[in-house]
């Protein structure tokens, strides 16, 4: 049983749930109207989604099972609950899954989801070490699904998705530099150069910042651009309060335990990014 427990948490089901209803997200934005809408290619796409993400997770811990011992010695593979070697395992199953899975929705999204996956794997053995690029191959597999959901609805990708996706870039971004700050004791003796190992906790917090506020001011240009209704406006209220309130404390406070919360806040604010577009493509 404490395998089975190993590759749930190895393949972090929260994290690929995310990443396969943000393919549904794509495919509502796309087509909020469901006239003919293709249920089941957006199931094929959430478990494309689902899929390759569990495979991500699973490599990006076998790469990462050095560092983890010293930052998060209680993950899978650290404590031995799953061996390296059945880690890579995983990764090829589901890596397969989600690739036959793409393959029956369309040829387009099949090419989709073998770039994400090259930018994923690009990320885990090359780009990690690099710091901000590494961070900008993260957000570029973060901001994909939306892309691919609206393929699967229309086969090409509307100006409302185009946005969201892009927010999603810039919000995801600044996470990913917020959890250098948390991991940056392990990515120092790794020689892992994040923002937060190569200037500092307090530089980094400022650049994690810039992104989210980024991803801010960019909320009011699907309003006024007409692309979506009034009930868009109150849910991405809170979002931007959200991500406003998140950069306060984090530079107030740019602790490893303070940036770990900030970084779980985000995730929240993320989600009711999620809401704004799909309640907003209602008219």
């Amino acid at each position: 049983m404490s395998k089975v427990s190993g590759f749930i948490r190895l393949m972090r089901p929260v994290n690929c749930a995310m990443m396969g209803f943000a393919v549904f997200v794509g495919s509502v934005l796309a087509k909020p109207q469901f006239s003919d809408f293709s249920w089941l290619g957006v199931f094929y796409g959430f478990l494309t989604g689902f899929t390759l993400t569990a495979a991500s997770m699973a490599i990006n811990d076998y790469y990462d099972r050095a560092i983890d011992a010293i930052n998060e010695p209680s993950r899978p593979i650290p404590s031995g609950l799953v061996s390296p070697r059945e880690a890579l395992i995983f990764v090829f199953a589901f890596s397969t899954v989600g690739f036959v899975f793409a393959y029956l929705t369309s040829l387009l999204c099949l090419a989709v989801a073998v770039i994400a996956w090259a930018v994923m794997v690009t990320y885990v053995t090359v780009g990690k070490r690099s710091g901000l690029p590494g961070n900008l191959l993260v957000s570029t597999c973060v901001a994909i699904p939306f892309i691919y959901g609206s393929i699967i609805s229309l086969g090409y990708v509307p100006l409302n998705v185009l946005l969201f996706a892009l927010m999603a870039f810039l919000s995801n971004t600044g996470r990913e530099i917020t959890k250098g700050i948390v991991d940056v004791k392990g990515d120092r003796a790794e020689g892992i150069k994040t923002l937060a190992v190569h200037y500092g906790e307090r530089t980094a917090a400022a650049a994690a910042v810039v992104f989210y506020l980024l991803a801010v001011s960019l909320t009011p240009l699907p309003w006024l651009l007409g692309i979506v209704s009034f009930w868009f406006i109150p849910f991405v209220l809170i979002t931007d309060a959200g991500f406003a309130v998140s950069s306060a404390l984090l530079l107030k406070d740019y602790s490893r335990e303070n940036a770990r919360r900030i970084k779980k806040l985000v995730l929240l604010w993320f989600i009711l990014g999620f809401l704004a577009f799909i309640f907003g493509a209602f008219r």
